[in-house]
Order: C-alpha cells, then structure tokens, then sequence
C-alpha cells in the first residue's frame, strides 16, 4: 500500500522548520527556495501550513510533460532531471503550486517524500506533517476533525 504525508493544518506552528530540513536533505544548504514543502502563512489571521506534492492519481504535471520526465511510482509522481527539459510546463499545470524551479541547481522539484523517510515528518515538532499508508493517514486526519466537531457539538449543547 502506497504511503502518504498528510498535513494537519491546524497544527502547524509556523517554525519553518520543515522547510529547512527538506532544502538540507535535498541540497545540503538551508535554502527555503530549495525546499519542496512550502509553509503559507496567512498572518493577518494567525494562521500557517505546510504545502507539498500532493502526489494526484491523474497527475496534472505528468500528463502535460512533453518529455514524459514525470511518473507516478509506488505512489509518488517523480522528476527525472536527466529527461526534464526545465519548459515548466509542469509547474503550471500543478493546480496546487507545488512544483518549483530551482535556479540555483537549474532544475525542476516537488516533494519525493525523501524515498519513503520524509525529512519535514520527521522534524515536524508540532505533529502538522504525518506519514503512513494512505488509509491510516486520512484516518488520523478524520478522526482528528471528527474530535474537534463532537467537542464544538458539545460545547453548543451544554450553553
């Protein structure tokens, strides 16, 4: 069974620290621009959340590359750098933004999940970022959300 990173937004804290692991897992250098997880903050509303590939079944970058330099494989859509041709073509397909370019390294990226060992997981202090089999992944994330919904439930009820 394919495994996934699952983000639970309301966990994240803003330390960026998940992008920092990720650029120095991938590049050797703390360099946001290189890291294939981007945290979004909304600052006026207090809020912050990791973005990453979110690994589409009928992935938009693959289908639109004129290469065929992007698979999906075990699950993770990958790059190829040796067949990609930096058009960006997939970068503009990706409805989520989750494919960059890195100038530094002339070269398109998006999150591998590290191989299967996700660096941003596994530094993630806060629990935003959690890896497991698709299914056990959504279920913590559901679970989460149903949790929340029966304590505003309650809340409601009692007042």
């Amino acid at each position: 069974m394919a495994k996934q990173i699952r983000i639970i937004p309301e966990n994240c804290t803003g330390c960026y620290i998940c992008e920092q692991a990720c650029s120095f897992h991938h590049t050797d250098e703390c360099r946001p621009n290189a890291s294939r997880v981007t945290v979004v903050s909304w600052g006026t509303v207090g809020l912050c959340t990791p973005l990453l590939c979110m690994q589409c079944d009928e992935a938009p970058c693959a289908k639109i590359c004129p290469e065929g330099a992007i698979k999906k494989t075990n699950g993770v859509v990958v790059i190829d750098d040796k067949s990609c041709i930096k058009c960006k073509m997939c970068m503009i397909a990706c409805p989520f933004g989750n494919i960059k370019y890195d100038d530094i390294n002339s070269s398109m990226i998006k999150c591998d999940q590290c191989g299967g060992d996700p660096e941003c997981v596994k530094i993630c202090p806060s629990g935003a970022l959690i890896y497991g089999d698709a299914v056990t992944a959504n279920l913590i994330v559901q679970q989460k959300y149903a949790s929340q919904l029966r304590t505003d439930e309650s809340k409601e009820a009692s007042e």
